[in-house]
């Protein structure tokens, strides 16, 4: 691919995600959701199609886990997990689709995940407050391989699901605005915590094979 094309692609694929953005609201599933929920089949097929989609409106992937959490009791918590993870897959083969065109960033990518290990890489970035499409477009590019990508990012996912779930049960009724800072801080603060404990050591191993080869070449 071109550099042309990779600029093209990019745009495109930002474009059609404004417009659907805009043209289509959160509202217009929140309207429908107790008729979508009476049939508990009906409601994994819709929330796939949702989750399939949802990449290109521009929407949170915890917006799945607050909608499961809004109608449906918290045993349905693996559900929500696995929408978010089918979510997340679409841009992670965007990630794999630019990656010949991503130069350094591509390389710093794959030093970053063959230093903390591909699993470990996608379950520690998941825990930062990071948007999760960038993630998932950084792991693609990364070349992670998508085994370890899925177990990575449900392991990464899932205190943000049990977290939108809560939040989900606890609304009295489900609009754009009650989604706004549904977090409480502790949680980002914790899960962050976490995220960075699992890349101390792997990281801190290589500083120190690092310093020992350069000390070896300055010997």
């Amino acid at each position: 691919m071109s550099r042309r094309t990779f600029l093209a692609s990019t745009a495109l694929v930002a474009l059609v995600a404004a417009v659907a953005a805009w043209l289509v609201s959160p509202e217009t599933l929140f309207e429908r959701l107790r008729w979508v929920a009476a049939d508990p089949v009906r409601f994994v097929v819709v929330l796939t199609l949702v989750a399939l989609v949802r990449p290109v409106l521009a929407w949170p992937t915890t917006l799945l886990a607050v909608v499961v959490g809004y109608t449906q009791e918290l045993v349905w918590m693996p559900v929500a997990l696995a929408l978010v993870v089918v979510s997340s897959v679409p841009p992670y083969f965007f990630g794999q689709y630019i990656r010949g065109d991503s130069g350094r960033f591509a390389a710093a990518s794959e030093r970053f995940v063959d230093t903390t290990g591909d699993v470990r890489s996608v379950a520690a970035s998941r825990l930062f407050p990071a948007p999760s499409d960038i993630v998932s477009i950084g792991a693609g590019i990364a070349d992670v391989r998508l085994r370890s990508y899925l177990v990575g990012t449900a392991v990464g996912e899932t205190p943000w699901v049990v977290g939108g779930m809560l939040v989900g049960g606890s609304l009295g009724a489900l609009t754009t605005d009650s989604l706004t800072g549904v977090f409480d801080v502790r949680l980002l603060a914790a899960a962050a915590v976490v995220g960075v404990l699992l890349l101390a050591g792997p990281l801190y191993r290589y500083a120190s094979e690092r310093n020992v080869r350069l000390r070896l070449k300055l010997r």
